[in-house]
């Protein structure tokens, strides 16, 4: 037995290779990443709102899931979405879904192809009867925080603004929860409002989000006790001010003082005083209409004067101005703000006997500038012993 032993040992010390042979680590697996593609070129006409997300381990793609926000309706900008994941068999990405807001059926199949460090896609979308050929390339794919960084969005409504100098005093957000939208704006039927047409189209934002951001003018005097009743209303998020007509540059403030009777502004008096000085300052010859609308709280004027384009035609001028009173802060203040809108100028014969029939080409030009309103500005602050504002320093001058 010992002499086997010893045997043993020597073989162990001759051939150690024989007894103790290397274990080599099994390879690492790839780590997972994720990666989004944030636009499809050429997809649906370039019309569509895409993301991608893939799931990735190493080059391969372990799974998929594609976003697709779309116009549903050629008629409307009204948008559809539809949420598929994809399968994923070698470079071929198929999935069947439906659409979130018209229930249509929904079968994806994409081809995937590297090329350099960019990627192609080919294949075919169908919703419903509806099939859209995909042939997209040079698409670049970004990171998981560069895709959540580019998510980040305001809604632009402030609750309790300290001022109206970055909202406006008439203008009201409310965001509501998709499934309530429906019911919140059937509310506001025969109410003394005006809602934003273009902010009933859900986007694909708020598609994604699963809440909308509606649009609203009112009375600034009425407008925080809108804002408070919508708040307790069902499936609404979040209600305040946010942006509006009001520019700064075309706004002053001046003392409430003398134009308030008791805690309403004296409209009347207000508006009477406003035509005074745009009629000598436009200059205008007549005011031929003065109204406050009841619903958004704005003073339209509409003033007239001989155009002087050639004057021996005798063509009138009417000019048209909105103007906005309110409160400089919510709550109330000794101050008031007044913003008016740059004139706009319509020329038409007006004199007794054969017209002449004119058209005006700069009335649809959206690079016209505004025509000048003469100082008119100017001209309010003085006689309302007002201060324009400082754009440079934020403050009142």
């Amino acid at each position: 037995m010992r002499a086997l032993l010893f045997c043993l040992a020597g073989l162990m010390t001759a051939a150690p290779e024989y007894v103790l042979a290397e274990v080599k680590p099994a390879p690492k697996a790839a780590a997972s990443e994720v990666r989004y593609f944030t636009a499809i070129d050429g997809l649906m006409d370039g019309n569509a709102d895409v993301v991608l997300k893939e799931t990735r381990q190493g080059k391969a793609v372990s799974a998929a899931v594609l976003d697709v926000c779309y116009t549903a309706d050629k008629t409307s900008d009204r948008k559809d979405r539809f949420v598929v994941d994809l399968a994923v068999n070698g470079q071929t990405l198929s999935g069947t879904s439906q659409s979130v807001i018209d229930k249509q059926p929904v079968t994806v199949k994409l081809a995937r192809k590297a090329t350099g460090d960019n990627f192609e896609f080919r294949g075919q979308i169908t919703i419903g009867q509806t099939v859209t050929e995909v042939a997209s390339t040079d698409n670049s794919d970004i990171s998981e925080k560069e895709f959540q960084d580019s998510q980040t969005s305001d809604d632009g409504i402030t609750a309790a603004p300290k001022d109206f100098s970055e909202v406006s005093p008439e203008a009201i957000a409310v965001k509501i929860k998709l499934d309530a939208v429906t019911d919140f704006v059937k509310s506001l039927k025969g109410q003394h409002v005006e809602v934003s047409l273009n902010s009933l189209i859900a986007s694909c934002d708020a598609l994604r989000t699963g809440e909308q951001v509606i649009n609203i003018s009112i009375d600034p005097d009425r407008a925080a006790a809108f804002i408070a009743q919508a708040k307790s209303a069902g499936g609404v998020v979040a209600a305040g001010w946010t942006s509006g007509v009001v520019d700064m540059d075309r706004t002053i403030r001046f003392p409430a003082a003398g134009w308030r009777d008791g805690d309403k502004v004296n409209r009347e008096k207000l508006a009477s005083a406003i035509a005074k000085v745009l009629t000598g300052s436009l200059p205008a010859n007549s005011l031929t209409s003065s109204k406050w609308s009841e619903d958004t709280g704005k003073l339209r004027l509409i003033f007239k004067r001989p155009s002087k384009i050639l004057p021996a035609l005798e063509l009138t001028d009417t000019i048209e101005i909105t103007a906005l009173v309110a409160a400089d802060k919510p709550g109330g203040s000794d101050n008031l703000i007044l913003w008016i809108s740059a004139p706009a100028v319509t020329t038409a014969d007006e004199y007794s006997g054969p017209k002449l029939n004119l058209s005006d080409e700069s009335a649809s030009d959206e690079e016209a500038e505004p025509r000048d309103d003469s100082g008119s500005i100017d001209a309010l602050a003085k006689e309302l012993k007002g201060r324009r504002w400082d754009a440079d320093n934020s403050v009142w001058k």
